[in-house]
């Protein structure tokens, strides 16, 4: 689950089935009562159809954590923390680092950084787009260093400047769930 659109989604399932939750949050639902093999079997294919999978592989549920923490910190937290993501994330989690982080390359294919620029360009475009703020308070905003560095990135990542994609008409954006 990366998205709030996908929490809703799983929320509404569960009420359908009837199942009492605590949190839905990214990646992870906290359901109150135990459920039988016959409602697993029905919320599994409820998510199917919107989509989405129900996980039992312990790895795959702390991906999908890893993933959630990442799309979280970049793109509803008001800021970013001031200390390394890695450190940000082990917190979070309550795992290692190095654990997580070859887990994750293992299971994906990139490594959590990759994972992390990825998404930390999803949110430039996207401020880019809202034309609230400019490059300098977007550079501060998400924690780059220098404006030079978003730019430099942002160039490698995209193949286009900023601010030759923020001139773009068809300015195009890739869905988190698909980043």
């Amino acid at each position: 689950m990366v998205s709030i659109r996908c929490k809703m989604l799983v929320k509404a399932e569960l009420e359908a089935l009837n199942l009492h939750f605590r949190t839905v949050e990214l990646g992870e639902i906290e359901i109150i009562e135990n459920i039988t093999p016959e409602q697993r079997i029905q919320l599994k294919k409820a998510l199917a159809l919107s989509g989405l999978e129900l996980m039992d592989d312990k790895k795959a549920i702390l991906i999908e954590r890893i993933k959630g923490v990442i799309v979280e910190m970049v793109h509803y937290a008001e800021e970013q923390p001031k200390y390394k993501f890695s450190e940000y994330i082990s917190e979070k989690l309550q795992y290692d680092y190095t654990y997580l982080a070859n887990l994750f390359s293992e299971v994906t294919g990139t490594t959590i950084e990759n994972y992390i620029i990825s998404h930390k360009i999803e949110r430039v475009k996207e401020l880019l787009i809202y034309d609230e703020l400019n490059l300098t308070e977007i550079s501060y905003l998400l924690n780059y260093s220098s404006v030079a560095h978003l730019s430099m990135q942002f160039k490698k990542v995209t193949g286009l400047t900023p601010t030759f994609f923020k001139k773009l008409k068809h300015r195009k954006r890739t869905a988190l769930d698909n980043v």
